[in-house]
């Protein structure tokens, strides 16, 4: 996957005592999000207000309410991400990138090496995973930087005349209307007295 360096940021966990299936539904449900929107619906998983939907490993699971099927709340999972999502936003602060517009463009889990356990619970390895996200500027917010940065050029403008607005003859069409008005006036009189004479 190529990315732009100036733009992006990294953060790698490894060896999280994490379930790798359960990190993988996870990354799911958060890849391509912006980094806010992801770390709020992280915090209500954690709150129990939203379940994480199980769309793979989901084998005789229960359905959870809302628009999903299958569904859990995985608390050490979410808190070993949420934690990696607040260490990927700290270093894209160093960098000097803007953390309300960020995306999470990249975010994957793999299955790592399984220590095995002390006492006699040694047969059973623990669960160990590696999670790699990577979070990038929105392309709007780059092109707005950019145009920022540009030297604005200033163009000599020539002076042009203006065209003139022809003034509209607005005391002639008064004294038009006056005009009329009289001559309607005068007209209904002459009617009158001929009424009369009649």
């Amino acid at each position: 996957m190529k990315t732009n360096n100036e733009h992006t940021a990294r953060v790698i966990g490894r060896d999280l005592a994490i379930s790798t299936k359960q990190a993988i539904e996870i990354s799911k449900s958060i890849r391509g999000k912006t980094l806010h929107k992801s770390k709020a619906f992280l915090n209500r998983v954690l709150k129990k207000t939203d379940a994480i939907p199980f769309t793979r490993f989901n084998r005789d699971m229960g359905h959870k309410p809302g628009p999903i099927a299958a569904g859990r709340y995985p608390e050490n999972s979410t808190k070993a991400i949420l934690a990696l999502l607040d260490s990927v936003e700290s270093n894209a602060q160093n960098k000097g990138l803007d953390t309300e517009n960020l995306v999470i463009s990249s975010i994957i889990p793999n299955k790592a090496s399984r220590p095995s356990r002390f006492g006699r619970k040694r047969r059973i390895r623990a669960k160990r995973t590696h999670v790699e996200i990577v979070v990038e500027e929105q392309e709007q917010k780059i092109s707005q930087k950019k145009d920022a940065t540009k030297p604005v050029k200033q163009e000599e403008k020539v002076a042009q005349p203006t065209p003139k607005k022809e003034e509209k003859p607005v005391e002639k069409k008064i004294e038009e209307k006056v005009e009329k008005k009289e001559v309607k006036t005068e007209k209904s009189k002459e009617e009158k007295k001929e009424e009369t004479k009649k």
